[in-house]
């Protein structure tokens, strides 16, 4: 039996972790056996710093980390008295009351909260009035834990360790090198995001339809809490390697999941913030062997990717290999050689004749795996 990965962290982390119906033996064997190898992309600290009185604000830095994510413990503010976790120049900010939840940018916990991650090497931490100026001399917090992202070097040994599902070659790209030549699929990438939770584990997921809903692995929540979703984590160059202005939110509400087809649909908060992304919609049959079709993800955890060619098929686009693979469960999956790694789990697979959904990918190995959208179809359809 062929050996198969169950691809969740990104180049990063993987966690424990095709109409026709032929397929091929090897593909349509005993259920795969994924391999559950876990690497961080993050580390805890411990830190003790305590805001208020004459301490304003404080800066964490910790060179070449690519987030900051920092936990606060005895919050008292003062009506109108402001926590604001920001990067330096203040394009990402966020702020905080006394009821921090409200913010829906804060992850509440049995000693106090965490704030959404800061995306690069620094963080500045403010206690201030409602007006800017000095804070009520009785407001009072404590910053005692932070989550820094490792360093590109970290990150590429990693990387190097983690195990990838490229057949042959590499043929995946930025997302927007594909915008003029390949508008169809272009178009469906804005819908698509990457997970962050808390300690650094990554995923990718994707709006559902036009209410907060979304979708990713089962095997990418342990639970529901802390966890980030980033959309707009993409260049806006072809081969760019820094990040457009990027939206983040936070899983709201697990609506349902199933380890048996592998899938979580979930809501967001500031749902609102999310309108411009646009959404995917699901083609609820078992595609075609031999049907083109694509991939869009965080593979490794980078910016978005879209694989569409396969140096495997004669360097033309990706098909469905077989269908009715045994996956989580029997004869659940499709298969395919897009390129992918730790991180694609929970990418969507789409069609290139309808550009809608076929497949939510979990698996790699080469041949590559997704779960068939039409058994995720019948039991989500009337929550979307």
């Amino acid at each position: 039996m062929r050996r198969t990965l169950q691809l969740l962290a990104a180049a990063l982390l993987v966690v424990p972790l095709l109409g026709g119906t032929a397929s091929a033996a090897p593909e349509a064997g005993a259920a795969p056996a994924p391999l559950d190898q876990t690497q961080r992309v993050g580390e805890d600290e411990v830190v003790s710093v305590v805001l208020g009185g004459r301490t304003r604000s404080t800066t964490v830095e910790r060179p070449g980390s690519w987030y900051l994510k920092t936990h606060f413990t005895g919050l008292r503010l003062v009506a109108g008295d402001v926590l604001t976790v920001s990067d330096p120049t203040g394009a990402e900010s966020y702020r905080y009351t006394a009821d921090v939840t409200a913010s829906g940018t804060a992850t509440a916990d049995g000693t106090g909260f965490w704030a959404m991650s800061v995306t690069g090497d620094k963080a500045v931490i403010s206690l201030r009035g409602r007006d800017g100026g000095p804070a009520h001399p009785a407001s009072r917090v404590r910053l005692d834990k932070i989550t820094r992202g490792y360093t590109e070097a970290e990150l590429a040994r990693a990387a190097e360790l983690a195990p990838k599902s490229i057949c042959g070659t590499n043929d995946y790209r930025d997302a927007v090198c594909y915008q003029s030549g390949n508008p169809a699929e272009f178009g469906r990438t804005p819908a698509v995001a990457k997970l962050l939770r808390n300690g650094g584990s990554l995923c990718t997921a994707w709006r559902v339809g036009p209410n907060n809903r979304m979708l990713t692995n089962n095997h990418c929540f342990t639970s529901g809490t802390g966890i980030e979703v980033w959309f707009n984590y993409q260049c806006p160059t072809c081969g760019g390697t820094t990040s457009s202005t990027v939206t983040k939110v936070l899983v709201s509400s697990v609506l349902k999941t199933s380890a048996a087809l592998d899938y979580t649909l979930f809501s967001v908060t500031n749902f609102a913030t999310l309108a411009s992304f646009g959404y995917l919609e699901l083609d609820a049959r078992v595609p075609a062997v031999g049907e083109e079709m694509y991939v869009i993800g965080h593979p490794a955890g980078k910016l978005k990717k879209l694989s569409l060619r396969d140096d495997q098929n004669g360097g033309g686009y990706c098909a469905v290999s077989a269908v009715r693979v045994n996956g989580s469960s029997s004869q659940s999956d499709i298969a395919y050689r897009c390129d992918t790694e730790g991180g694609s789990s929970g990418s969507p697979v789409l069609s290139r004749r309808t550009h809608k959904v076929i497949g939510l990918h979990h698996y790699g190995g080469c041949p590559n795996q997704g779960v068939r959208i039409d058994l995720v179809a019948a039991q989500i359809g009337s929550l979307l």
